[in-house]
């Protein structure tokens, strides 16, 4: 394949959010039009401010779960910036249309990290925090099928309430869309090399784990940036660096060659490279949640009609 069908994603690959024409604006009217005082188009907002646009973007987020009814089910999430299935820019889920032979599959490179969730916990206070009620209210949101719930407690017996909405919103939002982007890209005639990052950050006594947005300054080397030094520490451990410069060479090695120097992640080996203090390529490490969700793929949030 040539270098225009090669793909890079990382972080996570989210669960798109699917909603009819008449409501399709919604985040950017809610972002733009009223904190920013500026039309939900392309035009208007490149002239906005970026510091301005993300702070309206992270307020909207902040305000989602005081919103059921507006947001449905993806108020729960706390992010509403997710890809729309309008019809025209996106028109169907990318997992459905691999798996029925409607999109050609492509050489991909796609990661998520061990811990995608914690950071949305620890910024909201809640690491270490969550009760009984919130793991039942996760998992009745976001486990697959109806016998998901039961499926992720009997798969994790020792886990706290903290662990089970940790690991059903990771694998929701992030692990299991990657897992199954990276499965159907190959289905479809595609060449798929699978990583998970798992080296922990460091900082604040290492509670963030290998979170959401720890592989963006790894993977830019943007090691002084102040994401990096919020996560890795100023100066970074020499590991940081160390995965930083792996991370840099896979990504630019893909992008020229087409492999980013691991092998391919296929059906049968699953074979995925974790990124950490000593890389190493295995089969896919998340092989209790892989389990969960065996014949279930992800499913587009619906929005709410107030």
């Amino acid at each position: 394949m040539s270098a225009s069908s090669r793909s890079v994603s990382t972080t996570g690959s989210r669960s798109a959010a699917i909603s009819p024409s008449a409501t399709a604006c919604r985040t950017t009217r809610s972002t733009a039009a009223r904190p920013c005082g500026t039309a939900p188009t392309a035009a208007a907002l490149a002239g906005v401010d970026p510091g301005r646009l993300a702070k309206a973007v992270t307020d909207l987020d902040t305000e989602l779960p005081g919103h059921l009814a507006r947001w449905g089910r993806l108020a729960h999430t706390g992010v509403a910036t997710v890809p729309v299935v309008d019809g025209e820019v996106l028109t169907e889920e990318p997992w459905a249309a691999l798996a029925a032979g409607r999109a050609d599959g492509a050489e991909l490179l796609v990661g998520h990290t061990r811990d995608e969730f914690r950071l949305f916990a620890v910024l909201a206070g809640r690491h270490g925090a969550f009760t009984e009620e919130d793991a039942r209210t996760a998992l009745d949101l976001l486990a697959p099928g109806p016998d998901g719930p039961d499926a992720y407690r009997a798969a994790l017996p020792g886990a706290t309430p903290g662990d089970l909405v940790e690991a059903v919103f990771s694998d929701a939002l992030f692990r299991m869309p990657t897992l199954h982007l990276a499965e159907g890209n190959t289905a479809a005639g595609g060449t798929s090399y699978l990583f998970e990052l798992a080296y922990p950050a460091p900082a604040m006594g290492g509670v963030f784990g290998a979170c959401h947005g720890l592989d963006v300054p790894l993977a830019f080397g943007s090691l002084g940036s102040p994401m990096a030094r919020h996560f890795l520490g100023d100066p970074p451990a020499p590991e940081a660096v160390e995965l930083s410069r792996e991370l840099r060479r896979a990504w630019v090695r893909f992008v020229t060659t087409g492999e980013p120097g691991w092998p391919a992640h296929e059906p049968e080996r699953q074979l995925t490279r974790v990124l950490g203090t000593r890389s190493e390529t295995v089969r896919y490490p998340e092989q209790t949640s892989r389990t969960v969700w065996a014949g279930h793929g992800p499913t587009a949030f619906d929005l709410g009609r107030g």
